[in-house]
């Protein structure tokens, strides 16, 4: 079809959390929406119409080879343009090493980098048409280890690595790549990461973490933050504190911050030898004095569509 007279965006993971914040910064900022997740796709749309922005759905697993080319042949017959690619979509598996099964690595890397990879790639020719942007959404997982997640730290750092060298070689075709780098954020998608061990423990450290206004962010002032910086082309931004120091420090002391590191995974819970695959961590209840420090990650939860998406695992 003819061109639109609206900037268009292409939003991964964005039935929730931050990709949905993503995609309705993108919106109040006049641009038109393709957005794309496993499913619980509706809520958002209709959230994001009211807005004013024109949106198409797409389900799909981004983490699936055909998928990408899939999104930007959709993006072109139903826009014709593509200005901004937002590689959002994610899956966390918390829990110690020993209680971790091949299949956790499969996946994170399936959706975390090979889902960054793919649609960048094939969404490069249509981004040179309007001198686009793309932002891959990393994590400070992907600049400095973290205990008890290391599936989603590898698949982060290969994420970061690929953004970082995506941006060298496209900036030859006019298209600006964005590396963000979100610290804890408070989305509520902790209720939806996938747990294994001992699943009351695991999930009690991790959302209590993402609670903390001290150690998080609010999630809508994340996602402007990012969408400001994409805009702009800023090569790469950091946030919060807490990553920026971490980052900061684990790059000119990287021996310190793993001994740090080390000492820190003693205090986790410790492994319990099951070979039971991952489940969401919202199967694991809370007890009741902990979900009285947790309100704000399930006030987060409840506002930006955490239960109504029923895939576990991604965000």
């Amino acid at each position: 079809m003819p061109p639109s007279d609206r900037p268009v965006a292409l939003v991964t993971g964005a039935s929730r959390g931050l990709g949905f914040l993503l995609a309705r910064e993108l919106a109040d900022r006049g641009h038109d929406l393709l957005l794309c997740a496993r499913d619980g796709l509706e809520p958002a749309r209709a959230d994001l119409a009211a807005r004013g922005a024109r949106v198409v759905t797409h389900e799909a697993d981004v983490g699936r080879p055909e998928s990408a080319a899939e999104l930007v042949a959709l993006a072109e017959r139903e826009f014709g343009r593509l200005d901004v690619l937002v590689a959002n979509a994610g899956v966390i598996q918390v829990g110690p090493q020993p209680d971790l099964r091949d299949d956790d690595y499969v996946q994170a890397m399936d959706v975390m980098f090979w889902g960054l990879a793919r649609p960048a790639l094939a969404a490069l020719p249509l981004l040179a048409r309007t001198g686009g942007r793309i932002l891959a959404v990393t994590s400070i997982g992907g600049k400095l280890p973290a205990p008890h997640l290391l599936p989603y730290g590898a698949a982060k750092h290969a994420a970061v690595g690929f953004a970082e060298g995506l941006r060298l070689e496209a900036g030859r075709r006019g298209v600006s790549v964005t590396v963000g780098v979100p610290g804890l954020m408070r989305t509520g998608s902790t209720r939806n990461a996938l747990i294994t061990g001992d699943a009351v423990a695991e999930r009690a450290w991790f959302t209590v973490g993402a609670s903390v206004p001290l150690l998080s962010i609010d999630a809508e002032r994340a996602a402007r933050r990012l969408v400001r910086a994409t805009l702009r082309g800023t090569p790469e931004i950091i946030l919060t504190p807490l990553a920026h120091l971490g980052s900061r420090v684990h790059a000119l002391a990287p021996s310190t911050t793993l001994r740090l590191l080390t000492a820190v995974e003693r205090l986790l819970p410790a492994p319990t030898g099951t070979d039971a695959p991952a489940r969401p961590a919202h199967t694991a209840p809370l007890p009741a004095w902990l979900r009285r420090l947790t309100g704000l990650d399930r006030a987060a939860a409840q506002r930006w569509h955490e239960y109504t998406d029923p895939a576990p695992g991604g965000r």
